[in-house]
């Protein structure tokens, strides 16, 4: 007697994704509100001037300058001819350097020199990233509120960089 095998076709089973779709349906708007989204800021900086170190020694250049050292900020106009100090100053995370008082002198040498747009900061090697990022930010603007809204009121807005070594 030969047995006979009949092999059954099976049918393919049909996936059912429902409840992955119901996560996903979940899970996309969380992780989208839970995630931060940064801000990208660009500073635009120009080299000094190469021809005011070639300018002859009767004409006295009228650089606005900030020097940044480890201690102080120190505001100068015209060369060498210092304006005002701002000094470090403790907060709760330790010593800092005082960006309001720094803008807050600029704003006046903004009224005296009114046509001025741009400034020269002098930066010594040993200080940080950040302090000559707020230091330019300093210099640059400040927000005032105008007619109860918040605007940005331009100072000086075209910075240089220098090495103190230059100076």
């Amino acid at each position: 007697m030969a047995l006979k095998f009949q092999m059954q076709q099976e049918e393919p089973a049909d996936l059912d994704v429902t409840s992955f779709m119901n996560l996903m349906i979940v899970l996309v708007p969380v992780l989208l509100m839970s995630m931060t989204f940064t801000q990208i800021s660009v500073h635009e900086i120009k080299l000094p001037d190469l021809n005011q170190a070639v300018q002859s020694s009767n004409e006295k250049p009228s650089q606005l300058e900030v020097v940044i050292t480890p201690k102080k900020i120190d505001v100068f106009y015209p060369a060498n001819r210092l304006i005002q100090t701002v000094d470090r100053v403790k907060t709760d995370d330790g010593d800092s350097y005082d960006f309001e008082k720094l803008s807050l002198v600029m704003r006046e040498v903004k009224k005296q020199l009114n046509e001025k747009k741009d400034i020269l900061i002098f930066s010594d090697k040993k200080v940080d990233y950040q302090t000559l990022v707020s230091t330019m930010d300093a210099v640059k603007s400040y927000k005032a509120v105008v007619a109860a809204n918040l605007v940005e009121v331009e100072l000086f807005p075209e910075v240089s960089l220098a090495d103190m070594s230059v100076r």
